[in-house]
């Protein structure tokens, strides 16, 4: 298991419900959550099977951005 982080514009409680569903079907529930506290907004991802590239396509999916922590 790898895990990927991501900053993110997902900002609060109610734009995380936004991305669940999208994030829950392409990474799987429980799989995933993101630091609002964090002030980058981090995703953190646990996954065998996907690459970065397919969780920002997911983030994308569901209306926001996610990128590289540089």
């Amino acid at each position: 298991m790898k895990t990927i982080e991501l900053k993110t514009n997902i900002m609060c409680g109610s734009c995380i419900a936004k991305v669940t569903p999208t994030l829950n079907e392409t990474i799987g529930e429980a799989n995933w959550k993101v630091d609002t506290q964090n002030p980058e907004k981090i995703l953190t991802v646990s996954t065998d099977t996907l690459d970065e590239g397919e969780v920002i396509k997911a983030v994308e999916k569901a209306g926001y951005k996610a990128e590289k922590i540089a």
